[in-house]
């Protein structure tokens, strides 16, 4: 099949065979096809669109395009979790070794944060030691003796997406449903998984600014995994506001600590125990989602969560001593302390302004090479509905170099909005898919 007669088919808005679509992820995998081609045929994508049923072949493609772990030797159902991206979030430290201590396997596959979304992989690094460049054996042999694995991704897994995504961000193809769903559920299907629990996040610091664009790609993630024999349960959630009130890696991981011994933010729990829940009772583990929380809220309790934690940070080269003592994790040299100019009840915490700030701090990155601060970050003071006086912290900047704090002191000033009256406590979670 010629390149430009499949460029040309879906140009018109005519849909490609399973065979065409191999042809072109085939084709992005070997080099076969130039930059030009490839990237032609993404903004015919964009402009044209995909059915359901070519965007399932085009990730089952993917997904096939590099290595599938095979994990049948290990007891039960597999199960992950997926975030479309937000600030402050740091559910992923959390929940994983929840649910393996309620009795499942999670393989993990953490990636690298881009823009003002953190990534689960940069949190990790921040622990002194820890290795995500695991190899294939050392990935199962985590699993065997923890339950649960987290690696980055590699040329192994799901390559054409590494190569596709690249393009897509410089040639203005990002903003496709048929593209993102593709590219997210092609390296969760590559990990060998049985189920998948998603956190779609909604709101100005996510992706999805509205609620019902956040709805219209849970229900195509849904759709496309189940096609592919997933069992999928997927949470729209708030993203208005950061996440807990930690936004930087080391930052993150001490809160995500503090979580785990059961002192850290509300929002932040609950979260991680609903997501936690509902990859336990994917897992076979729980008749119920009730059964389910009380299995994870015990592991939480007990401190199991925790020392699971200390399991998988120990296999994977890390420092246990730092999740004891938290100066062994990265620390800024400087504090900056922005405070309220008036009284009044805070109505806003503007999540995008806030990852944004960070990472001009230099805790994120704009493009995938630039080198990561882990100890930079925010700490916020406040989250929206509290009542303060004048004077009254906002946020801790967390900083190293003064000049990125100037670049991101707008930015964070300008993230508050505080108001005579109390606004409406905004929703954790928005919507659920069952």
């Amino acid at each position: 099949m010629r390149a430009v007669d499949l460029i040309r088919k879906k140009r018109e808005g005519l849909s490609l065979s399973e065979a065409e679509i191999a042809t072109f992820v085939t084709a992005a995998t070997t080099g076969a096809w130039p930059d030009y081609q490839l990237s032609a045929m993404l903004m015919a994508i964009v402009c044209r669109g995909m059915s359901a049923a070519e965007t399932s072949a085009l990730t089952a493609a993917m997904a096939h395009s590099g290595s599938i772990l095979t994990l049948d030797d290990l007891p039960g159902r597999k199960v992950d979790k997926h975030s479309t991206g937000g600030v402050g979030d740091k559910t992923s430290l959390i929940l994983a070794p929840l649910a393996a201590a309620c009795g499942v396997i999670v393989p993990m596959m953490a990636g690298r944060g881009l823009g003002h979304t953190g990534g689960t992989y940069d949190k990790l690094k921040a622990i002194p030691g820890f290795h995500l460049g695991l190899t294939q054996e050392a990935f199962h042999r985590a699993l065997h003796r923890v339950g649960c694995a987290i690696m980055g991704q590699t040329a192994e897994f799901a390559p054409a997406d590494r190569i596709l995504y690249a393009l897509r961000d410089v040639t203005g193809t990002v903003e496709s449903l048929p593209l993102i769903c593709s590219s997210i559920m092609s390296k969760k299907l590559a990990e060998g998984i049985d189920a998948l629990v998603l956190d779609v996040k909604c709101g100005c610091g996510a992706f999805m600014k509205d609620r019902s664009s956040a709805l219209e790609l849970a229900r195509s993630l849904f759709a496309i995994g189940t096609a592919q024999g997933l069992q999928i349960e997927a949470l729209v959630t708030d993203m208005n506001q950061p996440l807990g009130r930690a936004v930087g890696n080391a930052l993150e991981v001490r809160e995500a600590l503090d979580t785990l011994r059961g002192r850290g933010p509300r929002d932040v729990q609950d979260l991680s125990v609903q997501l936690a829940a509902r990859m336990v009772r994917l897992a076979g583990k729980a008749a119920s989602l009730g059964d389910a929380e009380a299995q994870v809220l015990d592991a939480l309790h007990s401190g199991r969560g925790l020392e699971r934690l200390r399991a998988i940070v120990t296999e994977q080269g890390g420092d246990p001593h730092c999740l004891d003592d938290s100066r062994l994790l990265p620390t800024a040299s400087h504090r900056h302390l922005v405070t309220a100019t008036c009284p009044g009840f805070v109505t806003e915490v503007h999540a995008e302004r806030i990852g944004k700030a960070t990472m001009l701090l230099g805790a994120g990155r704009e493009r995938v090479q630039d080198p990561i601060d882990p100890a930079v970050g925010a700490l916020l003071a406040v989250k929206v509905g509290d009542e303060i006086p004048v004077g009254a912290p906002l946020v801790e900047i967390h900083y190293n170099d003064p000049q990125r704090l100037q670049a991101a002191l707008p930015l964070l000033t300008d993230a508050f909005r505080v108001e005579p009256t109390p606004p409406p406590l905004p929703s954790l979670i928005l919507d659920i898919l069952e």
